[in-house]
């Protein structure tokens, strides 16, 4: 039997065994990363260059442009890579690395979307009091409060995950490093501390997710009331892929850490697994731009000058 202290690598899940699947894994998660970086860096490069989306909504979707491409940098590159060259392995220091950056941006990520569900919800419900409630100031403390809670609760999840003794060997059944997995290696059956702070995560996430309905609900009674059917139909389907994402998002990840043992089961785990850290990132630009006319007008702009100061640079060159 092994302990955590001659423990210095770990063996991550493999997607497939043979050549051919690893390649088909390696080259559909290297273009959803591609995706999720060009997505996410048009939108951070458009808020950042138009005056006009410099509004709390848009200042919000910025700081979510970049949790999204931190998240699954923690997890994708790493899987990839083990796709391509043929291995499974990740060293103790690179896991429990993968562990907190993971936790980080998933809990912070958590706490913006409900800063953001409540912004809609002030911007469609309280109109008039949007600029006293939604001031700069306020913006920024809620933004960096998101930050500094997902940072708190990464810390203390790693730590304590860390900390615990393991004899159960070095095989984590997942393609990256998560929690309950490595926990199943602890030499005691469960560990009061990481159980504690499992339900305090949990208990703090269902009340993001019941806020973040119940602003929905809020929006969606407002949105109701409004005359032009065109106008009801625009919010609706602008609003309702954001909820349906948020719903994946929370109820997989906390039936990942919540879920008894008896139903647990390598192949679902890994469904579960890919649905809350690989799925939200990839479409969170998609369903955050797609009816956003201002904001898919200055990626248009961004776009073209990107375009233009490339064929600028070719006929510099050639001259």
């Amino acid at each position: 039997m092994s302990n955590s202290s001659s423990i210095t690598q770990f063996l991550l899940l493999a997607f497939a065994d043979t050549r051919e699947l690893q390649l088909l894994h390696f080259w559909l998660f290297l273009g959803i990363y591609m995706v999720v970086f060009l997505g996410n860096g048009l939108i951070i490069t458009a808020i950042a260059c138009d005056y006009c989306l410099h509004t709390p909504m848009y200042f919000f979707l910025f700081n979510l442009s970049i949790l999204d491409p931190g998240s699954i940098s923690t997890t994708v590159p790493i899987s990839i890579a083990n796709s391509l060259w043929d291995t499974r392995t990740i060293s103790y220091s690179g896991c429990s690395a993968q562990v907190f950056f993971f936790s980080f941006f998933l809990s912070a990520e958590l706490y913006l979307l409900t800063v953001m569900a409540y912004d809609r919800y002030v911007a469609i419900c309280k109109p008039l009091h949007y600029g006293t409630l939604l001031g700069t100031r306020a913006c920024v403390h809620m933004a960096a409060a998101a930050w500094g809670s997902g940072f708190l609760n990464a810390l203390l999840h790693t730590a304590n995950t860390f900390s615990l003794p393991l004899c159960r060997g070095n095989a984590v059944e997942q393609f990256f490093c998560e929690i309950p997995h490595i926990l199943k290696l602890s030499c005691a059956q469960s560990d009061l501390r990481e159980v504690g702070l499992v339900m305090f995560s949990a208990f703090v996430f269902s009340c993001c997710f019941v806020f973040i309905v119940l602003s929905y609900v809020q929006i969606f009674r407002a949105v109701l009331r409004i005359p032009s059917e065109q106008g009801r139909h625009k919010a609706f389907s602008t609003c309702l892929p954001h909820l349906a994402v948020v719903s994946l998002f929370i109820s997989t990840g906390m039936f990942t850490y919540l879920k008894p043992p008896s139903i647990s089961s390598p192949s679902l785990d890994l469904v579960v697994a890919v649905l809350y850290s690989v799925v939200p990132p990839a479409v969170n630009p998609l369903i955050y731009s797609m009816r956003n006319q201002e904001l898919k007008e200055s990626i248009r702009k961004v776009i073209s000058g990107i375009v233009l100061n490339s064929g600028k640079f070719f006929i510099a060159l050639q001259e």
